[in-house]
């Protein structure tokens, strides 16, 4: 019997730039001796510092009669691809600060000086080395997806084609979204209540304006109602997304929908950040997400930690709307450190 399957994406991130590294005089360059080099200005792509290096005798003894040119790394270490427009291409590689990795590859960069000097890279006594740099920022993997299949496939269709006519409208935000009662009320038992329960609607088919609420988190909660996936707008990265899914976890708690709590729970647990903790202990708080306070709490726990958070505008703004979330975190924290 075959697994079920799944599937995760994989993107990078990436930035690119270029430089011209402009030679005049190449004849009065040579006789620098060998492992000489002339160096271009340094120059910045991907938040890291560059350089072109120019060697007119050689790179070393073995290459006497070559010319050569390379991308050198001067800051922090970067994975990247540097290519020389008409020369090199590189592929991918990992450029360390550190150590001889910091070069471009070298096999390309090498040209025989009688090559070079015959060639219309050379013109007038001059010759210009583009180098244009691709560095590699971040790796995203999404978050593993279950192919919908059943009755979750069956009611994601229901809720995009809307094949049975929806029985309830609703407008956030300006935006109008159709849905059916019956699959609300067996999600939500705040949905039930309000269609089923004794102060239910009576009329034919209303229009309920939702407030507070951005019309993308609705969606979200509507795709979950539907099909117990969550799907979240996959041009939203970083903070933005951390953003949506507590904007998310705010509406399941609205509705009392305590599996997409669990899930916001997990997803805000693993983006945790100096910046962010102490907004997400207030949001935990709240919402009463013992989850996602706990994990706040132990982020906190490191002394180095703790000091950063407390510079943060979040922090400022925690200690003055609600102290005794602090209070309450300080103590968890001394347990923790003391094992009492």
């Amino acid at each position: 019997m075959s697994g079920e399957k799944t599937l995760s994406f994989c993107t990078t991130d990436s930035v690119q730039g270029s430089h011209v590294f402009s030679v005049s005089g190449y004849s009065k360059q040579r006789g620098m001796g060998c492992g000489k080099f002339i160096i271009s200005g340094a120059f910045s792509v991907g938040g890291h510092d560059w350089a072109i290096r120019f060697y007119p005798d050689g790179f070393n003894k073995g290459y006497l009669d070559y010319i050569s040119v390379y991308a050198e790394l001067l800051s922090k270490d970067a994975q990247s691809t540097g290519l020389s427009s008409s020369l090199d291409n590189t592929e991918p590689r990992l450029f360390s600060q550190t150590n001889l990795s910091r070069f471009a590859p070298q096999t390309a960069t090498f040209m025989a000086r009688s090559e070079f000097e015959a060639s219309p890279y050379l013109r007038n006594d001059h010759l210009e080395v583009e180098c244009i740099i691709t560095v590699m920022e971040k790796v995203r993997v999404s978050e593993t997806r279950v192919p919908l299949s059943g009755i979750a496939a069956q009611l994601g269709k229901l809720l995009e084609a809307n094949d049975i006519p929806a029985d309830i409208t609703f407008s956030v935000g300006g935006v109008v979204f159709g849905a059916h009662k019956l699959v609300l009320a067996i999600r939500s038992p705040v949905f039930k209540a309000e269609f089923y329960g004794p102060m239910k609607e009576t009329a034919g088919t209303p229009l309920i304006t939702i407030k507070d609420m951005q019309p993308g988190v609705f969606k979200a909660l509507l795709h979950f109602i539907y099909t117990d996936s969550l799907q979240i707008t996959d041009d939203l990265e970083g903070n933005d997304r951390v953003e949506m899914v507590q904007h998310l976890l705010v509406a399941a708690d609205r509705y009392d929908m305590e599996k997409l709590k669990l899930v916001c729970q997990r997803i805000l647990c693993e983006n945790l950040d100096v910046e962010n903790v102490a907004t997400m202990l207030a949001l935990a708080d709240q919402h009463r997400c013992d989850i996602l306070n706990d994990a706040c709490v132990g982020f906190i726990s490191c002394q180095k930690i703790m000091d950063s958070v407390a510079a943060t505008q979040g922090y400022a703004d925690l200690k003055r709307s609600g102290p005794s979330i602090l209070v309450d975190a300080q103590l968890k924290i001394m347990r923790r450190l003391y094992k009492t």
